[in-house]
């Protein structure tokens, strides 16, 4: 099994390293965090990843998975990085996303027609790709799985499992990496953190990237979608 993570500037590092944490348990798995360069990669903590591979050195994989991050917009307007993400996607068992990464993937054609999700704030903007937007933590639908926004990576990562290794494996590594949830706080989504909290979190996002929407709806047009 060998699984390719697209790494790339401005990535939300946990949607990249906690599916990793936990797809790399499959068994015969492997795993390249894959850039245009091996060159360290600014993540949006502050700190860098060193990928594993170049986009020429990984000319296939059983299975793709694109993170989100607010450089997700950069990466739909690097022709050779969305041409990688197209040709991989294209022969690869399984083509999946987390987080935002279902715009990448949909950007390049990947999503047309298939129902996917993508974290809370920026679910509406999958129809500019011609994906079908679904609220929920896991989206499975054909060999497209996509998962919510950055912990729903973690959800996403153990029901693909499930479905690649068996529920028992799954639940071997659930048990394996402790993972039992119990937040000090009940906030996690916008329908529990009511419309205060999600308002300091849109203008703080607007803050940082005003024109995020912008670029994706001129990138949806340059495309050739709509």
């Amino acid at each position: 099994m060998r699984i390719v993570f697209l790494l790339f500037p401005g990535v939300t590092q946990l949607d990249l390293t906690g599916p990793a944490q936990f797809l790399s348990r499959l068994p015969g798995a492997t795993v390249d965090l894959v850039w245009s360069s091996r060159d360290p990669v600014m993540t949006d903590s502050g700190f860098a990843i060193v990928p594993t591979a170049s986009f020429s050195e990984v000319p296939w994989a059983d299975l793709l998975c694109i993170p989100g991050g607010m450089g997700v917009a950069d990466v739909i307007d690097n022709a050779e990085a969305l041409d990688w993400v197209r040709r991989i996607g294209a022969g690869a068992q399984w083509v999946t996303s987390v987080c935002t990464g279902s715009l990448v993937l949909g950007a390049a054609g990947l999503l047309d027609g298939f129902k996917a999700t993508t974290h809370w704030a920026w679910l509406d903007q999958l129809a500019l790709f011609g994906a079908q937007p679904v609220k929920a933590r896991t989206v499975f639908d054909g060999n497209r799985v996509t998962g919510g926004g950055v912990t729903a990576g973690i959800d996403f990562a153990l029901a693909l499992i499930g479905r690649i290794a068996g529920d028992e494996v799954a639940r071997a590594v659930q048990l394996a990496l402790e993972y039992d949830p119990a937040p000090p706080f009940d906030a996690g989504s916008p329908d529990k953190a009511g419309a205060e909290l999600v308002g300091i979190y849109t203008e703080r996002a607007n803050r940082i990237a005003p024109d995020r929407k912008d670029r994706l709806v001129a990138s949806a047009h340059r495309l050739g979608f709509g």
